[in-house]
């Protein structure tokens, strides 16, 4: 079963820019889905779209099998969101903000002070849950949205560029919340800056173009296209451009390396030791799914 099906999905603005252009696709029960796309894309408006906020100007949307035209509040009931830009107000305490919440999706008080309180330590806010929310760091306001999202335990999780702000620890950390979401059943669909995110997180990638569906493929089908990776290496040597690694100079100590899809960078540094070069240093110079994505979205 689809938690969600897009069909011939359009939208076009009062001043004529056509946001969406017969988008199509399906979001699979239970999987984890990266919704990719550079600015402009029509993510956010296709986020707005199932959330009530922007309505749309042609197609059908079922979510859990229930048409969006037909039957908005309940197939909404069915999602959690959590949007971009902060939306609650600072001036209200971190458990009221949760307890207040539920009680829009009908949840009885009690029943949302227990979630509100799994949720907080969960999420690492409980030492906050007294707290006005302006009092909190910008990746604690974050985690705040995403406790929110889930506080009526939804079966689908919309997330738009929930790491936005957020340091690299407290991501690592969001990551892990949101792989045992998941585990536990909850579909999320994810639109994301960081494609590195995507990559540790998704299993299925949508990119977007211009309001387009430009690629829809397993993660690991698109992995699988790259005939070569880029690497950024150092060495004590000075290289010859070109050869079977086509070697890019950077600067005097610094080349740019291709290594062909089943070469080991191992093989590589070999190669280079066999030749007499050592190379000191060694990155890639983009995650996997960046050179997909540039080549098929930008």
């Amino acid at each position: 079963m689809n938690a969600i099906t897009l069909t011939h999905v359009e939208k076009t603005y009062s001043t004529g820019t056509q946001a969406l252009k017969n988008v199509s696709f399906e979001v699979k029960a239970g999987s984890m889905t990266g919704l990719l796309g550079a600015n402009g894309a029509g993510k956010t408006t296709l986020i707005g779209i199932l959330t009530g906020l922007v309505r749309k100007t042609g197609g059908q949307i079922l979510v859990a099998g229930i048409n969006l035209d037909d039957q908005p509040e309940l197939a909404r009931s069915y999602i959690g969101v959590v949007p971009q830009e902060f939306n609650f107000s600072i001036f209200e305490k971190v458990e009221d903000i949760l307890i207040d919440q539920a009680g829009y999706y009908g949840v009885p008080r009690k029943t949302a002070r227990e979630r509100a309180d799994n949720l907080l330590h969960e999420l690492g806010l409980w030492d906050k849950r007294t707290a006005t929310a302006r009092t909190l760091s910008g990746g604690m306001k974050r985690r705040l949205m995403i406790a929110r999202a889930l506080i009526h335990e939804p079966k689908i999780l919309l997330l738009d560029e929930p790491s936005a702000g957020v340091d690299v620890e407290l991501r690592r950390g969001m990551w892990e919340f949101i792989r045992k979401i998941h585990a536990q059943g909850t579909t999320i669909l994810l639109t994301t800056h960081y494609l590195e995110e995507a990559e540790e997180l998704c299993e299925q990638i949508v990119m977007m173009r211009q309001g387009e569906v430009v690629r829809n493929a397993p993660i690991q089908e698109l992995l699988n296209e790259l005939s070569a990776q880029s690497f950024v290496l150092t060495t004590d040597q000075l290289l010859t451009e070109g050869g079977i690694y086509n070697l890019k100079q950077k600067n005097a100590t610094t080349w740019e390396a291709s290594l062909k899809q089943g070469t080991s960078v191992t093989s590589m540094i070999q190669d280079f030791a066999s030749h007499g070069v050592t190379i000191r240093d060694i990155r890639p110079k983009a995650n996997r799914l960046e050179e997909v994505f540039i080549e098929a979205a930008m």
